[in-house]
């Protein structure tokens, strides 16, 4: 009788087991909750029978035991096993869901599934097979350094990854700028690569071993708002305080721009010629560069023309008199910047 209830509580450990293997499979993928409900009760009922039955999920107990006992023993340990891994990788899928964290998620999902999944298998050849786990794991770190001298630059890219993932510099969806002057938003990333779109709707594929040694600059935190000027030269026929507000008024028409923070005019230099200003305005978002910098030109060159404002010349236009070496003045003018003249 003891043979017999020993046999029953394997018999029904391996019918639960492939039961509920049966079930989660039924739940579908996108069922996250439901589906580690399913494991958490499978894997209970799989423990309380184990309990009961007096059966141990750390040794196979082959007394008196024939052949089909011993292969009911194994595959019941076998399914124990494989479902305590699915639970735990579950209770960690479900923890990354609610914790709204889209980016570490992957990259910590896989880094966990990929250490419980060793384990349980490292647990089941020694456990279940009663096979030598100290040869097998000495034999796989020779295996892994192997593989990691041939796998230098992924490995690289790899726990780059991991660092990234802990900072947390960037999320998915931010604009960032590299230290190399590369711009754009993040659309991917993974264990080996990080996926930018630019301004230019190019797609920049940056190695995480790259990318974790560049300077970078997130432009989307703590919003998207961006940071622009734009330096002219008026012609110095006017007071600088109507330039100012002439200057003001073209950047309040443009509807490219946001209001806060408010745009600035500052006056930077003057000389006999010109006055200097640069317009200090912030857009929604860097991708709204472009068309806030055309509106502020257009804007300003209207007002200019409806205010009598003339833009003043590049400095290297202006046409100087000559002094000949004697010190006398010449008749001649050129202009700055070209090319010097013989004679």
């Amino acid at each position: 009788m003891p043979g017999d209830q020993h046999e029953l509580t394997l018999i029904l450990i391996n019918a639960m087991g492939l039961f509920g293997i049966l079930v989660w499979l039924l739940q579908g993928r996108r069922r996250h909750t439901a589906r580690l409900l399913v494991q958490i009760a499978f894997f209970s009922g799989m423990t309380l029978a184990l309990v009961v039955g007096d059966v141990s999920p750390y040794r196979l107990d082959q007394t008196n035991a024939d052949e089909i006992g011993a292969l009911l023993g194994r595959s019941a340990l076998v399914l124990w096993w494989m479902h305590l891994a699915w639970t735990i990788i579950g209770a960690v899928r479900l923890y990354m869901a609610y914790g709204h964290r889209p980016r570490e998620a992957h990259l910590l999902l896989d880094l966990v599934s990929a250490v419980v999944y060793l384990s349980v298998t490292l647990s089941i050849v020694g456990f279940v097979f009663d096979a030598p786990i100290g040869t097998l794991v000495a034999t796989s770190g020779v295996v892994a350094v192997i593989i990691g001298l041939a796998l230098q630059n992924t490995l690289g890219d790899v726990f780059s990854s991991i660092a990234l993932t802990l900072e947390r510099p960037y999320a998915l969806g931010d604009w960032i700028q590299l230290g190399d002057g590369t711009s754009g938003r993040v659309v991917e990333t993974n264990w080996r690569s990080t996926h930018l779109l630019t301004g230019a709707y190019d797609l920049v594929v940056l190695p995480n071993s790259v990318l974790a040694k560049l300077g970078l600059t997130n432009r989307s935190r703590p919003d998207e708002a961006h940071q622009m000027t734009l330096v002219i030269r008026i012609a110095a026929l006017q007071r600088p305080n109507v330039i100012e507000n002439v200057m003001r008024n073209a950047l309040l028409a443009c509807r490219h721009i946001v209001m806060e923070p408010p745009p600035v005019v500052a006056l930077q230099e003057i000389d006999a010629a010109a006055i200097k200003i640069e317009l200090q305005f912030a857009v929604a978002n860097p991708a709204s560069r472009t068309p806030a910098r055309n509106e502020v030109i257009d804007q300003v060159y209207l007002q200019c023309k409806h205010n009598h404002l003339a833009l003043a010349m590049p400095p290297e236009s202006y046409r100087l008199p000559l002094y000949s070496p004697d010190g006398g003045n010449r008749d001649a003018l050129r202009v700055v910047g070209d090319s010097e003249s013989t004679g």
